[in-house]
């Protein structure tokens, strides 16, 4: 299968519990609201990437770990949409989970989707030796005091250092991407923690460029809502220009820092067209404005 498909399966898999009848309706139908359509699933993809590369033997493991991290990643997505932190009223061209059911069963649905990770996670790679390091790496991932919920906490703060909000809010989730596919493949996780990095950096400033310069009906969310939140943002921080150019420079630094691994060089091509298509995409909508 193609990696769409096998992360769309897991992730259908994943879900199947929530399709039993004694699940309230309201909250099943929003599981699979929140997760399918799904976007480019960047996050899973580079799990399963890494894997390859690192000679996994397992798919059935890998394949479980790349849906636990993408439901934790639509869970962010449902809770920062909502009107305490985003107030956003499209995601992935569509109504919010807050819009589309309520605000009750949004904070629901996020927390349903977390737990549903883990238990999943744990399910499908419960004969496998490598589950308590999967478990500590999504943890990790989602948690405090380096996680995603220590990233949209410093939403709430009066002060944050950009690096730090964006390590947090973006990269914890890359960093757990590049991780996970490693550990299982059943390698060192810890030399793929760096390549997570400065992917998650990159994809944060490309972020960060799309919401002052993009039109939100080409990428299917609002734009402008940094500003509008006084949110931290690289273009806002450090200006268009130099935004562009960390931009570079955290992409040229990403391909180069692929630990050694016996497929080095697939794994290298398949970053270099992720990278160009992120910078392509950022640079486009900036030439735009």
């Amino acid at each position: 299968m193609d990696p769409q498909t096998r992360i769309d399966t897991a992730l259908e898999q994943a879900l199947s519990a929530a399709q039993h009848e004694d699940c309230p309706p309201r909250l099943r139908e929003s599981l699979s609201y929140a997760v399918f359509p799904g976007g480019a699933r960047v996050r899973p993809r580079l799990t399963l990437s890494v894997a390859a590369a690192c000679g996994a033997s397992n798919d059935a493991v890998v394949d479980a770990a790349a849906a636990a991290l993408e439901l934790l990643h639509c869970a962010s997505l449902v809770h920062d949409d909502m009107p305490c932190f985003d107030d956003a009223d499209k995601r992935r061209g569509k109504a919010t989970v807050h819009l589309a059911f309520d605000e009750r069963i949004a904070v629901l649905c996020g927390d349903a989707l977390i737990v549903t990770a883990f238990q999943s996670l744990a399910e499908a790679a419960a004969s496998s030796s490598a589950l308590p390091e999967l478990i500590r790496l999504l943890g990790q991932a989602v948690s405090v005091p380096r996680g995603i919920v220590a990233g949209q906490a410093w939403e709430c703060e009066p002060d944050v250092a950009l690096e730090r909000y964006q390590q947090q809010k973006t990269g914890a989730l890359f960093v757990a991407a590049t991780r996970l596919g490693a550990a299982a493949a059943g390698v060192d996780s810890a030399p793929w923690a760096r390549l997570g990095e400065r992917i998650g950096e990159a994809y944060q400033v490309a972020d960060d460029i799309l919401d002052v310069t993009a039109n939100p009906d080409e990428i299917g969310k609002p734009v402008g809502r940094d500003a509008a939140r006084l949110n931290p943002n690289s273009v806002l921080e450090m200006g268009m220009d130099a935004s562009v150019l960390r931009l570079k420079k955290l992409i040229k630094a990403a391909v180069g820092s692929i630990p050694p691994c016996p497929g080095h060089e697939a794994l290298h091509e398949t970053i270099k067209i992720e990278a160009t298509a992120l910078m392509s995409a950022a640079l486009t909508c900036h030439a735009a404005a």
